[in-house]
């Protein structure tokens, strides 16, 4: 659905116009059927990249097709929704209004335009008293709300969300979590960027980290936190003196409780406890989350 092959983008900024590197050889994939979660700091490169998609900014090398038609065509427009991070609407209008300008620029009329109008509200939870009241009245979540409706209006094989969940309250976030589920349980193909990493953990097939314009991690949410190692948190019902703890056992500070670094060390623990027998508690499988690996890259790429 989407394919970017040694994507490269270049800004030019200030009176001498110098060159500032956007994109830096990025390269992903994304399948048909996928919730896609695009991750990474402000100004790593992820609006770029969508702008990119979405035809709104040229580039400067690399493959980049949507639905196998370059951006650069227009056709690749025609099975694609999309919601900027920012977006700019007419604000004298009321967010039913909104709709319906939108529902004709992609070829709905009558009652298809309302029935459409009404699925797309009924799916966001946001066919309230207030999608008739005039746009410049709406909080940021109301109007993130009526973005991702005017973005899925055309039923598009493919939608293109910029922090869909931005400045949403945690039943906003929930809503919107749950129309992307609904929507890819319909076939639909969602790419989207977020600084909500819970919220992109709970959703997405696959993850893309973009840091300082390159892709440094691609994957399930499992293989990106399993690749960063595992840790197990044992709790044991006697004490184990320091001393006697196996290869790769550490105590957390509590005599009756120990970090085992690996699956060899949990293992290791395990057979200690077995020949000498000490009870076991309980045991916890511990990985870091995506904003543990998040900020460890940050932190490597600013070295």
């Amino acid at each position: 659905m989407i394919q970017i092959e040694h994507l490269h983008k270049t800004y030019r900024t200030g009176f001498t116009m110098k060159p500032k590197k956007a994109l830096k050889d990025v390269t992903l994939h994304v399948e048909p059927g996928e919730v896609y979660g695009f991750i990474g700091p402000n100004g790593a490169g992820k609006s770029t990249t969508i702008k990119v998609l979405t035809g709104l900014l040229n580039f400067d090398s690399g493959k980049v097709l949507v639905n196998g038609i370059s951006p650069r065509d227009v056709k690749s427009r025609r099975f694609l929704g999309y919601t900027p991070e920012q977006p700019y609407f007419y604000d004298y209008l009321t967010g039913r209004e909104l709709l319906r300008f939108y529902g004709r620029l992609v070829g709905l009329e009558g009652k298809e335009l309302e029935s459409r109008i009404h699925w797309a509200l009924e799916l966001l939870h946001a066919d309230k008293d207030w999608i008739d009241r005039r746009l410049r009245s709406y909080s940021k979540g109301m109007m993130q709300r009526v973005g991702i409706a005017q973005a899925i209006l055309g039923k598009p094989k493919l939608v293109i969300l910029d922090e869909p969940m931005s400045g949403l309250d945690p039943m906003g976030r929930r809503d919107v979590r749950e129309a992307i589920q609904q929507l890819n349980r319909d076939g639909v193909t969602i790419f989207y960027s977020s600084h909500l990493l819970s919220d992109v953990e709970s959703i997405s097939h696959k993850v893309a980290m973009i840091v300082d314009g390159r892709i440094v991690r691609e994957g399930t949410v499992d293989e990106i936190t399993e690749s960063c190692g595992v840790e197990y948190h044992v709790r044991t019902r006697q004490a184990i003196l320091g001393e006697n703890l196996p290869q790769g056992v550490s105590l957390t500070g509590h005599p009756q409780e120990f970090v085992c670094s690996d699956d060899a060390a949990r293992d290791r623990l395990l057979s200690y406890c077995l020949s000498n027998g000490v009870s076991v508690e309980r045991m916890d499988h511990k990985r870091p989350s995506l904003e543990d690996i998040l900020t460890e890259e940050i932190a490597r790429a600013d070295v």
